[in-house]
C-alpha cells in the first residue's frame, strides 16, 4: 500500500515547481514511510510513498515503462490478487517483467489492454497513469471504493492525490466549504455522497470509475456495475458458492513479503477469515497473529442491547484457541480514546465516526508495532443481510436511508444561521437517486424489490462509511487492511441470492452461517450478530461532556457559529440521551454524539476551514 499525488497541466510549464509535488508526497508519508520518489516532466509531475508489503526492490515508483517508442509512467496505491494469473497472460502476449512486484504487471496491463485493464484485474487500488504517447492521464479506483482517491481540477490544472490533506497541500487549492458541504456534514455525516470530497471544488474519484484527462478534455466513466441476474442454484449449491469465493478471496490476500496478521472479534465474519488464514500458515509452518479490541472496565459497565446483545472478549479467545492462534487483546482507556479524537479527524481529513474511529486508530497503531498487513471481515454485514435493517418491518419499509433516520433532530443542534439548511430535502434526494440506479429482474415480487434496494443502499453507502473508516485509520499508522469480503466476485454472487436463502433459518446472514458448518464451532456460527465494540465507560462520558462545555465556553471555537449552544448544552448535561436516534448507524448516539461535534471543531480549526454560505 502506497499513497500516491499528481499535478497535471498541458498549458504550463510545472517542471519548474518541484517543490510543490514535493510538498504534496510529504502529507501520505504515513501510508508510504518506506520511500519517496517523484516523476518529473513539463506537463506531468507524480509522487509516491511507499509501504513496502512486495518486492521491495523491484517495486519503486513512479514507475516507468517503455514499449517501442511509448513510454508510461503510473503511481499506484493498493494489491493487486490475481497478480500471478495477468502476468501468466501478458507473459504469452509477448511482455517480459523487470520484477515480480503487482505494480508491473498493473502498468503493463494497461499497456496491453487500455482503459479496458480494469475489466481484467481484481484487487483493490487507486492508480494514475501517464501515457506519453497519447499525452493523456488515466486515473482509476477499485469496484468497491476501498482505496481512495481525491481530485480537482483549477484553470487548466488537475490535481490528484489519496488523501485530501494533499489536495489542500497544493497552492491553487483552499480549505473552504459552503453550503453544500455544511449540509452534507449535518445531513449525511459521517457518510459522504459518493464522489464528494467535502472541501469546495474537491471531488473524490468514485468506486468503480475512471478518468481521463487530456489538453482538451475530461471523461469520468463508470465501468463496473452490479447486474441483477436469475440465481438458479439450490441453498445446498449456494452455500457451497459462497465458501468457495470466500475461501479464495482470503488466501489470494495473505500475499506478502511482511508480517501478515487478521483481526478478530470472535464474530462470524473475523473468525472465517482467521480460520482460513490460520489454516494457510499452519500448512506453512507458521502461527496466525490475531487481534481483538476491548476497552478499559468494559466488563463492569457493558450493558446488552439488541444491537450489542453479548460482548466480544469471551469469543475472541474462544475462537483463538480453536484456530491455535497467538491472540492480542488490546486494551484502550478512556483517556486515549477522547486524545485520539483528534488523530482520527487528521488521519481522515474531516469529522468522522466519534471514538468508534479513535479506538480503530489506536488498534491499528498497536498492530502496527507487530504487523504491517492486516485482514478484516468488513462488508460481510451488507452484502449478506447482517445488520438490523435487513429484518425490522419498520426499516426494511423506510423511505430513507435505515441508518439515517435522525435528520430531523439533527436539525435542531444547527444555529439559527444555518437552520435554513435543507437536510431532509438533500437526504431524499440523495436517497432516491441511488433507488433509481438499482438493477431488478422481470416479474420479481415488490418484496424482492425492495430487498435489492436495501442491499444496494448499503453496498453503495453504508459500506462505503466503514470501508473509508478502516483505510483512514490504519493507513495513518502505516498498516494495510485488506477486506475478502469486498471481493468483487463475492459481493457480485452475493447481490443475485434471493432474500429467503440469504436470510434463512430466520437469521441474518443466514446463508453465510450455512457455508461456514465445518470451518467454524457452531457456537461461533450461531452468535447473534454484534457490532464493532464501544466503550460503556462512563469515564469517557465525562471526558467529552468537559471538553464539549470547554468549546462552547471558548469564543474562539469555530462550531459555535454552526450549532445552536442551547441544544448543545442540553446534550453536554444528558450525555447525549437528549438525542434520541442514533446520529448514525447503530453506535452514535450519547458520548458518541458529543464526540462527534468535537471532531467537527477540532477539524474547523486544524484545517483552518473557511465557511462560505
Amino acid at each position: 500500500m502506497c499513497g500516491i499525488t499528481g499535478w497535471v497541466n498541458f498549458k504550463a510549464d510545472i517542471s519548474k515547481s518541484p517543490t510543490i509535488i514535493e510538498k504534496m508526497t510529504k502529507t501520505l508519508n504515513k501510508r508510504g514511510p518506506d520511500d519517496e520518489n517523484y516523476y518529473v516532466s513539463k506537463n506531468v509531475l507524480f509522487g509516491h510513498r511507499r509501504l513496502v508489503v512486495v518486492d521491495p526492490t523491484g517495486g519503486a515508483q513512479p514507475m516507468t515503462k517503455t514499449i517501442g517508442k511509448d513510454k508510461y509512467v503510473i503511481v499506484y496505491n493498493g494489491e493487486l490478487y490475481n497478480t500471478e494469473d495477468l502476468r501468466k497472460i501478458l507473459l504469452a502476449k509477448g511482455y517480459t517483467f523487470q520484477s515480480y512486484s503487482d505494480t508491473e504487471v498493473l502498468l503493463t496491463s494497461y499497456i496491453h489492454w487500455g482503459i479496458d485493464c480494469v475489466k481484467y484485474i481484481n484487487g483493490i487500488y487507486a492508480f494514475a497513469v501517464w501515457s506519453e504517447s497519447d499525452k493523456k492521464v488515466f486515473m482509476a479506483r477499485d469496484p468497491l471504493g476501498v482505496k481512495p482517491l481525491f481530485y480537482t481540477i483549477k484553470g487548466n490544472s488537475l490535481i490528484f492525490g489519496s488523501e485530501l490533506k494533499t489536495i489542500l497541500a497544493h497552492p491553487f487549492v483552499r480549505p473552504v466549504v459552503d453550503r453544500d458541504g455544511l449540509t452534507e456534514i449535518f445531513a449525511l455525516g459521517p457518510a459522504r455522497a459518493l464522489g464528494s470530497g467535502i472541501f469546495k471544488g474537491v471531488k473524490e474519484l468514485p468506486p468503480a470509475h475512471y478518468l481521463i484527462y487530456s489538453s482538451d478534455d475530461l471523461k469520468l466513466q463508470e465501468y463496473w456495475k452490479i447486474k441483477a441476474e436469475a440465481h438458479n442454484e439450490d441453498i445446498e449449491a449456494t452455500a457451497e458458492h459462497v465458501k468457495s469465493l470466500l475461501i479464495d478471496a482470503v488466501k489470494r490476500q495473505l500475499v506478502a513479503d511482511v508480517p501478515v496478521c487478521t483481526f478478530l472479534s470472535g464474530g462470524l465474519d473475523s473468525s472465517v477469515i482467521s480460520a482460513v488464514a490460520a489454516k494457510e500458515f499452519k500448512n506453512e509452518g507458521r502461527i496466525l497473529d490475531t487481534y481483538a479490541i476491548d476497552y478499559e472496565d468494559n466488563d463492569l459497565y457493558f450493558k446488552s442491547n439488541s444491537f450489542e446483545p453479548t460482548s466480544d472478549k469471551f469469543w475472541a479467545l474462544k475462537m483463538s484457541e480453536y484456530i491455535g492462534s497467538n491472540h492480542h487483546n488490546i486494551v484502550n482507556s478512556s483517556e486515549d480514546l477522547a486524545k485520539a479524537l483528534v488523530d482520527s479527524v487528521k488521519a481522515s481529513d474531516l469529522p468522522g465516526m466519534a471514538d468508534i474511529d479513535s479506538s480503530l486508530f489506536l488498534f491499528c497503531k498497536e498492530i502496527r508495532k507487530n504487523a504491517t498487513v492486516a485482514l478484516s471481515g468488513e462488508c460481510a454485514d451488507e452484502i449478506f443481510g447482517g445488520y438490523p435493517w435487513y429484518t425490522r418491518p419498520e426499516d426494511i419499509n423506510a423511505n430513507t436511508f435505515p441508518w439515517s433516520k435522525s435528520v430531523a433532530t439533527r436539525k435542531q443542534l444547527l444555529s439559527k444561521e444555518l437552520k435554513s439548511l435543507d437536510l431532509e430535502e438533500y437526504l431524499s434526494d440523495q436517497y432516491n437517486q441511488t433507488l433509481k440506479q438499482v438493477p431488478y429482474l422481470d416479474g420479481e415480487s415488490k418484496f424482492e424489490k425492495r430487498m435489492r434496494e436495501l442491499f444496494y443502499l448499503n453496498i453503495k453507502w453504508f459500506m462505503i462509511t466503514l470501508l473509508n473508516r478502516k483505510d483512514r485509520m490504519s493507513m495513518s499508522n502505516s498498516l494495510e487492511v485488506r477486506v475478502p469480503f469486498a471481493d468483487y466476485r463475492l459481493v457480485e454472487y452475493a447481490f443475485n441470492i434471493p432474500s429467503n436463502i440469504k436470510l434463512c433459518d430466520n437469521r441474518e446472514k443466514g446463508i453465510l452461517r450455512k457455508a461456514l458448518r465445518g470451518i467454524l464451532p457452531d457456537d461461533i456460527i450461531d452468535r447473534k450478530k454484534s457490532p464493532y465494540p464501544k466503550t460503556h465507560n462512563p469515564k469517557y462520558t465525562k471526558i467529552v461532556q468537559q471538553w464539549m462545555t470547554d468549546i462552547l465556553e471558548d469564543r474562539t471555537s469555530p462550531i459555535l457559529n454552526l450549532v445552536d449552544k442551547e441544544a448543545v448544552r442540553l446534550l453536554i448535561q444528558t450525555g447525549g440521551s437528549s438525542f434520541k436516534e442514533p446520529w448514525y448507524g447503530q453506535l452514535m448516539r450519547g458520548p458518541q454524539l458529543l464526540a462527534y461535534l468535537i471532531q467537527v471543531n477540532e477539524w474547523l480549526k486544524e484545517y483552518k476551514v473557511s465557511i462560505e454560505l
